[in-house]
């Protein structure tokens, strides 16, 4: 996550000095605390919090569970993600609904910190679980705020009530009671409140939120706050937890390059949990907020989780289940190819699901260089195929590969790209389906893995099988030297003599059923004659 970035760069580092150690000293803990308090500090974390937390760290890095451990680096990991998902608000808190709907969110913080977006994405989100939500325009004072929350709600594909035109005109008080009662009326089961804010802190500002509170008696009360705006985030949330209070955090603008670790203090200085994270600028770029999981990126850990419900929510079941099957017969298609490439597109941005994965620090610079238009260059140049050709990729010649370069504004070499990038893909998830284990491109097989093919045949020792101990052994001296029994590629003559080593008469070599001369010097030179 960019805005925790560099503090994920600055805690990796410190945690790879301790790997190389087999037991730590106190002064090894010292030195691994003192170089997490700076950065934190670096990061704007407040004071207050960095203390707190670096004490309890060193406090249980010297303690047994560190001093009696098998590898005391992961233990000290650990540690440090377990008091850094305390610092975040311990467990996850989700919203609380109304026994008696409308449920009625409030949205409170200063101008600039994203609320008005903010209402279309949690009413989106809200709706995609079911919910009839409802956007009331009460910020009548930041010029154009009603304008913006209609076409959000637009976007949103929700409903809004603005009864005002805002731009300093109408009472925000009475349009937020009038909201709840139109939500009454339309049967809309969550009212989201959507209020004025201010450059600062300011007392007409705090009476103004604090009235639209009584009028409306909300169940819940949202402050947004701008994760990018440093130590004053921290001032900013208790003057509104006094002036208005407020019963969970929004934390908008985590996609920013700022050092936002001001954001990592909220809940533990407000006591207020952080209960939805704004991740971009998209309506869809919002989620849950889930400490333990928040804790696992900044220190590099991955979030699975995360990844997994964000597939499940752009995969269609039905659809995959299709899709394996036609791995499974060898029937899977460049049409089903592109239907993939889409589902992949509606999760989101490739770049952010890939710095979910554990150890995706490793990885900044080539995310960064990640181009995320190349799924849309290959989606047009499966479009420019017929019907025919994307079931049948074998039919693309050169002269059609040439034409569909042209159709879709692309070289012949990325055509012939995207073919073997199929054909590889597809090969693979035969593999998978038939319940073997992939060769993946460019890493080779998986060392201990099993493979949907024959195994290899292992090559047999080369040797005698005879019983008889003194053929056994001519026949193996005659190996050695490199000649062949003559039973080996032929039947062997009944009449064999005593040794069995050759029945065949070989002119000038020796006696019908007898040994040939090679035959005898090498039983010669065993028998050390």
């Amino acid at each position: 996550m960019a805005t925790f970035g560099n503090l994920s760069d600055r805690l990796a580092e410190t945690f790879k000095n301790l790997r190389t150690k087999g037991k730590l000293s106190a002064a090894d803990v010292d030195g691994t605390v003192r170089e997490i308090r700076r950065a934190l500090l670096d990061a704007d974390v407040a004071l207050e919090v960095v203390k707190e937390f670096t004490g309890k760290v060193r406090e249980r890095a010297l303690g047994d569970e560190v001093s009696k451990a098998l590898n005391p680096a992961q233990q000290v990991v650990q540690i440090v993600n377990d008091e850094l998902v305390t610092i975040l608000g311990g467990q996850q808190r989700r919203l609380e609904f109304a026994k008696k709907p409308p449920t009625i969110i409030m949205l409170a913080g200063l101008q600039g910190a994203g609320k008005t977006t903010l209402a279309g994405k949690l009413a989106k989100w809200l709706a995609k679980d079911g919910h009839t939500p409802l956007l009331v325009a009460a910020d009548l004072q930041r010029p154009n705020a009603v304008t913006q929350l209609e076409v959000v709600a637009k976007q949103a594909g929700v409903s809004v009530y603005a009864p005002e035109p805002g731009n300093g005109v109408g009472d925000p008080v009475k349009v937020a009671r009038d909201g709840v009662k139109y939500a009454l009326q339309k049967v809309h089961d969550v009212v989201i409140v959507d209020t004025a804010g201010r450059l600062g802190v300011d007392a007409e500002l705090m009476k103004q939120a604090a009235n639209i509170r009584k009028a409306i008696d909300p169940d819940e009360v949202l402050f947004v706050i701008d994760a990018m705006i440093g130590q004053d985030a921290v001032a900013t949330a208790k003057a509104f937890q006094d002036g208005v209070d407020f019963t969970g955090v929004v934390l908008t603008k985590l996609d920013g390059d700022a050092r936002g670790g001001a954001a990592l203090s909220v809940a533990s200085l407000t006591g207020r949990p952080i209960m939805f994270a704004s991740t971009g600028e998209g309506l869809d770029d919002f989620e849950p907020f889930h400490p333990d999981r928040m804790a696992g990126r900044i220190l590099d850990l991955g979030d699975i989780l995360t990844l997994i419900e964000q597939a499940q929510g752009a995969f269609d079941e039905d659809e995959a289940r299709k899709v394996a099957e036609k791995f499974a017969t060898d029937t899977f298609t460049l049409d089903d190819f592109l239907g993939q490439m889409q589902q992949l597109r509606n999760m989101g941005s490739i770049k952010k699901m890939m710095s979910m994965l554990p150890g995706a620090g490793a990885m900044k610079q080539q995310l960064e260089n990640f181009d995320e238009r190349e799924i849309v260059r290959t989606e047009a140049i499966i479009q420019s195929m017929t019907k025919l050709e994307r079931t049948t990729p074998k039919l693309l010649n050169g002269s059609r590969r040439l034409r569909i370069a042209k159709g879709s504004g692309s070289t012949v070499t990325e055509v012939n790209q995207l073919v073997q990038r199929f054909e590889q893909a597809a090969k693979m998830m035969k593999t998978v389906a038939k319940g073997g284990m992939p060769n993946i491109p460019g890493m080779g097989p998986i060392p201990g893995a099993g493979y949907g093919g024959k195994p290899k045949q292992v090559a047999k020792k080369k040797g005698s099988k005879s019983g008889n101990p003194a053929k056994r052994a001519a026949e193996n001296a005659a190996l050695a030297s490199g000649v062949k029994p003559a039973g080996e590629n032929a039947k062997a003559d009944v009449g064999g003599s005593g040794f069995g080593l050759g029945s065949s008469a070989q002119p000038g070599k020796g006696k019908a059923g007898g040994p040939t001369d090679e035959e005898m010097a090498a039983l010669q030179k065993m028998l050390g004659r």
